[in-house]
């Protein structure tokens, strides 16, 4: 076949537009990617031949060559996380190398290089604004990380590394989603069921109906077989609902383990990608990973990190010494058997929080159809920021049909966005999580505003039967979470595309916007005004909501603690460890969680087998940027409770500044910048400590 009959009807050659997801196979990829990157070569090359150091002349026609990337290799990505397949992967696996190779060969262009630093040194760079500013002194940057100043065999390995690794790390995320899909635990005595909630039950029968059953099975939630997967709306539930304690062993033990043995084994891609990320690291003449990291990076050093992470953990320790304590005697209160095992944490935790807080998670559920929360979530993001959403009416392209499609409106009635909402568990073909990305984002093109087109993805749980999504408190706080990144890709007022959202954000900071809204989850107006029962349209009861308000901190000490460890092992990783020495990345894992936890890691824990977020994604020596943000967001939340979150002038008043500075500055200054124009200060801990209950 000649290349324009691979091309010929190739829905991902299309340029304007929504993409055509349905028409999309994996056979489309290779030639639509061999294409673009012919066409952007060509440009790039144009560009390099008369390289003018101007805004129009250099970054502007850079900026326009994205498109085609935002059109194909944009497109690729999101399919290999939302509708894989064993054909989509080896199409993407098959063009993986030609696309780093090319955006290698992109940042280390000297003559785009030595354009930008010309530029920057010029008269013209003071006069443009600071978006642009910004732009100019990232590309630098990005270019000197990417080894613009390597020559011969250096640079050579450094390309080297750079193809390999990003190999390693899609390796990654192959393994656990399969080793994810592999895992199931069949249950067919009902005796083994008892005390499940009726979400757990249906969800699991329908699982095994889907898996085992022929073509029109049905499931039987209350006869079974009930199929238990490591999926975590069935895996989450069954840790805190299975009377049966052998079982329970038995999953924690593949949670525990997943991707750390056979076929799907991650142990060896670990010690392979530290290895490799240190000599990049060191290629660059930075002395550490970490280092390189936090160069781009709103804190400041790896000191600062720690500084941070040390205050949190100081407060939170006793108080996660009391939760296990507590645990302890409940347990002991239901007659357990000798010491508490890993796999009764979850069970006697529920078991403690039911009783404390006499509800129920599955009590809420039906409070929380996922129709009425979108309602009550669209309502706050008009009281705040003066936007109206509502479900498009027009015709939509779209990967599943369980996805939705959104119109983002201004207080005029404009349209300034859309989004898609794909909100339901598929572990088949999604990998687990949740993630706000962008389809297309704001810029100008021919001279006009494009407007952002915004991924917003869940694993929720999904409808069965005739039962609407009936959400845990803890998948509305995640839609809640999501969607706040997804305003700041949305009302961004930047129009040049690389500080336009959350591009050109320093990574610690990107989780501010997407923390702040889990905040209205506790306030008691905004949730009763989207708690309603899918059958009644009853509102949840005020004694229901005063015990959710109460158990916000519950284990919120241990909690903490966790999340601190998780920081410290990816940071100690990268700063501290080395790859040469008599220490494995397993075991600092297990001496850190040691340190870190009031009970004794598992002895067969492998949970770095399955740390994704440092391995196959973008928080390698990062993942303290969860904490980091959290304390911006706890501490911007805290101005709504000074102005009074019940004083409607006020808190509309401070939705526009936030909207106004936050939401939309995107990339275009430095967070500390932003974030003192809207809160008149830098953040502090106090507000994360008093809003967790640890001070």
């Amino acid at each position: 076949m000649t290349q324009q009959e691979l091309l010929k009807d190739n829905p991902l050659t299309l340029r304007e537009g929504l993409p055509r997801f349905e028409e999309i196979k994996a056979e489309h990829v290779v030639p639509a990617m061999n294409d673009a990157l012919e066409t952007i070569e060509k440009e790039l090359a144009r560009i390099e031949s008369n390289v003018t150091p101007t805004w129009e002349g250099l970054c502007q026609p850079l900026e326009d060559l994205d498109i085609h990337f935002e059109y194909t290799w944009g497109v690729i990505n999101h399919l290999t996380s939302v509708r894989n397949s064993d054909e989509l992967r080896s199409a993407y696996q098959e063009i993986l190398p030609k696309v780093i190779s090319f955006s290698l060969r992109m940042s280390q262009s000297k003559p785009i290089y030595e354009g930008l630093k010309a530029l920057k040194a010029s008269d013209q760079f003071e006069k443009l604004n600071s978006a642009k500013k910004r732009i100019i002194e990232h590309k630098i940057k990005s270019a000197e990380h990417a080894g613009v100043g390597l020559e011969g065999p250096a640079k050579e390995r450094f390309n080297e590394i750079a193809n390999r690794l990003s190999k390693l790390s899609t390796d990654f995320s192959n393994n656990v989603l399969d080793a994810t899909k592999a895992y199931e635990l069949i249950i067919t005595d009902k005796k083994d069921v008892e005390g499940w909630p009726s979400n757990l039950k249906n969800l699991a029968a329908q699982s095994y109906a889907k898996e085992k059953g022929e073509k029109d099975a049905k499931a039987d939630p209350e006869n079974g077989p009930w199929r238990i997967t490591l999926d975590y709306p069935i895996s989450g539930p069954f840790m805190q609902h299975s009377r049966n304690p052998e079982q329970r062993q038995k999953v924690y033990h593949a949670m525990m383990t997943k991707a750390s043995s056979g076929k799907f084994d991650n142990t060896p891609l670990i010690d392979e990608i530290l290895k490799l990320r240190k000599e990049e690291a060191s290629i660059l003449g930075y002395k550490t990973f970490a280092e390189l990291s936090l160069d781009k990076k709103m804190a400041s050093d790896v000191a600062a990190v720690e500084k941070m992470s040390q205050e949190l953990a100081e407060a939170a320790r006793p108080f996660a010494v009391k939760d296990h304590e507590d645990l302890q005697n409940i347990a002991r209160e239901m007659n357990h058997p000798g010491e508490l095992k890993h796999w009764d944490l979850g069970f006697y935790a529920e078991r403690l929080r039911e009783k404390r807080f006499d509800y129920t998670d599955e009590q809420l559920r039906p409070y929380f159809p996922l129709p009425r929360v979108l309602d009550g979530l669209f309502g706050l993001a008009e009281r705040l920021f003066g936007i109206q959403i509502k479900q498009s009416i027009q015709s939509f392209p779209k990967w599943n049909e369980d996805v939705l499609f959104f119109d983002v409106c201004d207080e005029n009635g404009e349209l300034i966005a859309n989004f898609y909402l794909d909100p339901y568990s598929r572990p088949a073909e999604k990998r687990g999580g949740a993630w706000m990305n962008e389809c297309f984002g704001r810029r100008l093109v021919d001279g006009k505003v494009r407007l952002p087109v915004i991924y917003l993805v869940c694993n929720g749980t999904p409808p069965v039967g005739d039962t609407p999504s009936l959400m845990s408190f803890g998948e509305v706080n995640t839609l809640f979470h999501e969607f706040g990144h997804g305003l700041q890709g949305m009302l961004t007022r930047v129009n040049e595309a690389e500080a336009a959202g959350i591009n050109g954000v320093e990574w610690d900071a990107v989780e501010l916007a997407s923390q702040f809204m889990e905040n209205w989850c506790y306030h008691k107006p905004t949730l009763l005004g989207m708690a309603k029962h899918y059958e009644t349209g009853e509102t949840l009861p005020d004694d229901l909501f005063e015990k959710l308000k109460a158990s916000k901190n519950f284990r919120s000490g241990s909690g903490m603690l966790r999340q601190i460890e998780f920081g410290r092992v990816d940071m100690y990783l990268h700063n501290d460890f080395d790859p040469e020495g008599n220490e494995t990345p397993l075991q600092v894992a297990e001496r850190i969680a040691r340190e870190c936890r009031v009970m004794p890691p598992y002895e067969h824990e492998r949970f770095l087998c399955s740390f994704a977020h440092i391995f196959a994604g973008g928080y390698c020596a990062g993942y303290y940027s969860y904490k980091w943000a959290e304390v911006l967001s706890a501490d911007a939340f805290a101005a709504f409770e000074e102005a009074g979150l019940d004083n409607e002038e006020k808190v509309k008043e401070l939705g526009r500044k936030y909207r106004d500075t936050i939401l939309s500055l995107g990339g275009s200054k430095h967070p500390t910048e932003v974030y003192r124009q809207f809160r008149g200060r830098d953040a502090t801990t106090a507000a994360l400590l008093r809003h967790s209950g640890l001070k």
